[in-house]
């Protein structure tokens, strides 16, 4: 965990696997977490160094997540990694202060 710590919320656990496979290679620590609901109390108590949200989550959803941390001056770095393709759902992401939106193959 020498790089930092980064909190991945990934519905999907062979997704979320991956992600975490690459993170963990690349130096960082991982914390999963598999549901929207919840995720902004994880968030808020582990600090990480970066976050990667997908958009359609049971519970709140990735971009209800985003809004909250922004609405409460957290601008830890955002990823959306979802499946969501669609022009206007990376307009929305980063304008709500996503730092980037990638979709998922």
């Amino acid at each position: 965990m020498a790089k930092g710590l980064v909190v991945v919320v990934e519905d999907e656990p062979a997704i979320a696997d991956v992600i975490r496979l690459n993170l963990v290679r690349a130096g960082y620590g991982v914390h999963l977490v598999a549901e929207g609901d919840g995720a902004l109390d994880v968030i808020r108590s582990v600090r990480p160094v970066a976050i990667i949200l997908d958009i359609n989550l049971p519970g709140m959803d990735g971009i209800e997540i985003c809004r909250r941390l922004r609405g409460s001056d957290d601008w830890t770095p955002v990823l959306f990694v979802t499946a969501r393709d669609d022009e206007v759902d990376r307009i929305v992401g980063i304008e709500l202060g996503a730092d980037d939106y990638l979709t998922k193959p």
